[in-house]
């Protein structure tokens, strides 16, 4: 029987997966981060920064950010001291990152294209892993969990931002509305693709609730798990330690 994993509503064989959300990411790339302000308002300023003071990322740290792309994360950690390799598989989203990096005079990042399931780091090798609205573009999300666990040192912390779907009554079908059919269209205004923002949206339904995400994490071997809810679950911050 084939590996099928989700693309959105779709169902898709496993080997087709990181090809077609890289070419979602590569496509929208250059508008990322102003489709972030305007799919969220601005909020996702105020999530990043609540979750990067959730890492609490101390002086001379070594973090690896995945996903880390556009560097929004990468950028806070670095304010605060912490040594962060930014990671993505795409280099698209990367380079949109260097760009803002030289633009900000922001030296001192690596820069290091990865695969979250099969990452070439050393295993305990950083103090903490970040991931920020990537984990659900991941083929298999249980070998990203792992290998976030085997990269870590012994006493190193997992923490993860994602989308999920809210509970909060009356709020829910304005989100859902929002996101099947507001979202897409804001993404062909801006970003001249409308498909690829269809397929985000979608992404966000095929997600694993949080507490069914919460016990993968611990499934990949982390202890001391919590998940912070915003919004009534639109937005959860997830964490764990590697005890």
């Amino acid at each position: 029987m084939n590996d099928t994993v989700s693309f959105g509503y779709e169902d898709i064989d496993a080997t087709e997966k990181t090809g077609r959300v890289g070419e979602v990411f590569s496509s929208v790339a250059a508008k990322y981060d102003i489709m972030n302000d305007a799919m969220s308002g601005g909020m996702h300023r105020l999530w990043k920064n609540r979750f990067v003071a959730g890492v609490k990322p101390q002086e001379g740290e070594a973090i690896l950010d995945m996903a880390g792309g556009t560097g929004d994360i990468a950028f806070r950690l670095a304010e605060r001291g912490a040594s962060v390799t930014v990671s993505d598989i795409n280099q698209d989203m990367l380079d949109v990152g260097i760009e803002r990096a030289m633009e900000r005079g922001i030296d001192g990042l690596v820069w290091s294209r990865q695969n979250a399931e099969e990452l070439t780091f050393s295993s305990r090798i950083f103090d903490a892993y970040t991931i920020a609205f990537g984990i659900r573009n991941v083929t298999h999300i249980d070998r990203a969990l792992r290998e976030a666990h085997r990269v870590l040192k012994f006493g190193g912390r997992f923490f993860c931002l994602e989308f999920s779907q809210t509970d909060w009554p009356g709020f829910k079908d304005v989100y859902d509305l929002y996101s099947h059919k507001i979202m897409p269209r804001l993404g062909k205004a801006i970003a001249n693709d409308e498909d690829s923002y269809r397929y985000l949206a979608e992404s966000i339904r095929r997600f694993p609730k949080p507490a069914e995400f919460e016990a993968m994490i611990r499934d990949a071997g982390f202890e001391n798990t919590r998940v912070e809810s915003i919004l009534g679950g639109a937005v959860n911050i997830h964490s764990g330690w590697k005890v």
